[in-house]
């Protein structure tokens, strides 16, 4: 082990005394309103009850409402869950994605998961890493390993997004993740006609203080997660043992209002469906992005929906809440709906045919996932790239979908959607509030339509196979003369600013016209 330190430079010289240095009983209690967090278990659980049986009227006014893209009512969303009528359900799933093709259009981010410990202090019981599972290989990646991961990411896969995924241990503390950031950033490797790089870095990680979320910000962090798991204190006492870390749930429900006040402004909320009961969980996170939004004026970047998997060592006889798939899919647009302004993430957790019917209502998920430690590399140099291979006793837990970027990629767009990779905007500021505004006034699709478009087409030039690539061109001819059409509709003004015709005679700068139509190839057709 490193030698450790707290964030104040004092030399530490075991675990237990990192552990003990950890939580700041101060950064709690700043938070607290008459000396209580923002979660009244009872309160949920009367607002779920007194809204068991409501009109489908009602539901339906609740569906239109949300079209405005504001946080929804408690009362609102506690109708929406106890809702089991197949075909009112199904109005939810329709009103959530035109909400998401409001908001988002058809547009699809991937990124990666890059594990980079799995030494833990926790001893979460739902947990592959948990401290006390003698099954788990533990390594902590060395900066070398993890220029040696990113190239593989980078340049071999061409992500150009990550999120970065931590055990809580002081082996993987702050500084540590810090320079993991500064290492994957500097990775630029020569591809087909560009460059492999890493764009932006998100962080999943332990909830940290506010002086190093500060170095966090500083070192350049994309978006910073951390998920409650459950917002069921009871629930949650019974999952994490008190005298851990994780045992602390106040230090974890407000890890997020500390980044926002380090000036991390793009944070992630999400619930570990299957350990409490889903119900109360989605009231739980919409009572969080409310809390956001209360204190800091902003709520939260995206939204996470992971749901338990097996890991190895790992008993789930004790587990009363498993979430069917139905009920999971109702999950995904209740959410989608409730919050309808965030990001909303489902991972490789789940089965292909489960994301694919999902994905008009998501707007992110993995693709071409190892969550093995090193297993990036470790493919690479097998040849076993883009194959099914599960690295066990080295993984938090087991993956459904294992596919290939390339084969997701074909797939996405085989539906119709745009697979953004474009990270411009993030890089130009427009995150946080600047961001969150536009998500909501629908103008966000007006910065974002023509880079995802050109990100697009970027990756398919420097990384898709051939049929990959025919397929995703075949999408970007067709958005872009959407884009034409939109633009130029019939009626449209125009004046003639420059012609290339050797044979025109009779047109000239300055002339005005009035467009007629925009042609299958594109041509612009105009009465002069």
């Amino acid at each position: 082990m490193e030698t450790l330190k707290t964030c104040s430079g004092e030399k530490i010289s075991s675990v237990s005394d990192w552990v003990k240095n950890q939580i700041k009983q101060d950064e709690i209690d700043k938070y607290l309103e008459n000396n209580h967090d923002f979660i009244d278990d009872a309160k949920i659980k009367q607002t779920l009850q007194d809204n068991q049986k409501v009109s489908k009227e009602r539901i339906r006014g609740i569906l239109e409402k949300a079209h405005e893209i504001n946080l929804m009512d408690d009362a609102d969303v506690a109708a929406l869950v106890n809702v089991t009528d197949p075909d009112l359900r199904q109005e939810v799933f329709q009103a959530a994605e035109e909400i998401k093709k409001q908001v988002y259009d058809n547009r699809i981010v991937t990124f990666a998961p890059l594990y980079l410990s799995s030494k833990c202090v926790n001893g979460c019981r739902y947990c592959g890493f948990r401290e006390d599972n003698g099954m788990q290989v533990r390594r902590v990646l060395s900066q070398e390993e993890v220029e040696a991961e990113t190239h593989v990411l980078a340049s071999k896969i061409g992500h150009k997004r990550l999120v970065i995924v931590f055990g809580e241990h002081p082996d993987s503390a702050v500084d540590y993740i810090a320079d993991t950031m500064k290492t994957v950033y500097s990775v630029h490797d020569k591809v087909r006609n560009g460059v492999g790089e890493i764009r932006r870095v998100n962080v999943n990680a332990a909830p940290m203080s506010i002086a190093d979320m500060k170095k966090l910000y500083n070192s350049g962090i994309g978006t910073f997660q951390v998920f409650q798991e459950t917002y069921d204190h009871e629930i949650y006492r019974q999952m994490h043992p008190a005298n851990t870390l994780k045992g602390n749930y106040g230090w974890r429900l407000y890890s997020l209002h500390r980044a926002m006040e380090a000036g991390i402004d793009d944070v992630a909320i999400g619930t570990l469906f299957g350990l409490a009961d889903w119900k109360f969980d989605v009231m739980g996170m919409v009572a969080h992005a409310r809390d956001l939004e209360k204190r800091f004026g902003l709520g939260p970047h995206t939204i996470s929906v992971p749901r338990l998997e097996p890991a190895i060592g790992t008993d789930f006889s004790f587990i009363k809440n498993w979430v069917s798939d139905e009920d999971f899919r109702y999950i995904v647009a209740v959410l989608r709906v409730a919050i309808p302004y965030a990001g909303l993430i489902v991972t490789n957790r789940e089965k292909p045919e489960m994301i694919k019917s999902l994905i008009d209502i998501i707007t992110q998920r993995d693709a071409d996932s190892r969550i093995g430690i090193g297993a990036y590399s470790a493919a690479y140099k097998a040849g076993t790239l883009g194959k099914d291979e599960q690295l066990l006793d080295k993984a938090q837990f087991e993956l459904g979908d294992t596919r290939s970027l390339d084969a997701i990629i074909r797939e996405l767009a085989e539906t119709g959607h745009i697979v953004s990779f474009c990270t411009a905007g993030y890089r130009c500021g427009r995150t946080g509030k600047k961001i969150m505004g536009l998500l909501k006034s629908g103008q966000e699709g007006c910065f974002c339509k023509l880079n995802a478009v050109l990100t697009f087409q970027e990756w398919l030039e420097d990384f898709a196979s051939e049929e990959t690539r025919k397929i995703g061109m075949e999408i970007i001819n067709k958005e872009i003369l959407e884009n034409l059409r939109l633009q130029y509709s019939p009626g449209t003004r125009v004046e003639l600013v420059k012609m290339d015709d050797p044979f025109n005679t009779v047109l000239h700068p300055g002339f005005k016209g009035t467009v007629v139509s925009v042609d299958d190839i594109g041509t612009i057709h105009v009465a002069w």
